[in-house]
């Protein structure tokens, strides 16, 4: 199957078989040109890529009851590994918290805001899915 993808005004078209994904031609789109008539899963057409796990605000947000509570989420479905924290623990922006194993690769999941740890919610070896509180900050 063949799949075109627009990523930062380039388009790229994907032959996806069997499980392996090559890029078969990439090109310029001037800017405003872009048409979105099919959107594309671009987990399953570009399977051999790997991605970068990076935290972004709308897998970490504030939770809206308790004013100056943060929470932080799970970014992708996976098991704890490690758990760097324990309740009372002052942390910093950037410390890690959490070690989560995804796909055979360990991710770090970090302090988005300067606090201290008031619940864990997980425990080693538990398994989560994409959007689990992991942790909560005050």
């Amino acid at each position: 199957m063949k799949y075109c993808v627009t990523i930062n005004d380039k388009r790229y078209e994907i032959e996806v078989e069997r499980g392996d994904a090559t890029i078969v031609s990439t090109t310029e789109i001037p800017l405003g040109a872009v048409e979105n008539k099919n959107p594309v899963n671009l987990q399953t057409a570009a399977t051999s890529v790997t991605p970068k796990v990076i935290e972004t605000p709308e897998q970490i947000t504030e939770e809206s009851p308790g004013v100056g509570r943060e929470v932080v989420k799970a970014p992708m479905a996976g098991g704890i590994t490690d758990i760097k924290v324990s309740v009372g623990s002052s942390v910093r922006i950037g410390d890690t918290l959490i070690i989560l194993e995804a796909m055979k690769m360990e991710n770090d999941i970090t302090a988005h805001v300067d606090g201290i740890v008031t619940e864990i919610k997980v425990t080693r070896g538990e398994n989560v899915s994409v959007g689990d509180v992991l942790v909560v900050l005050k």
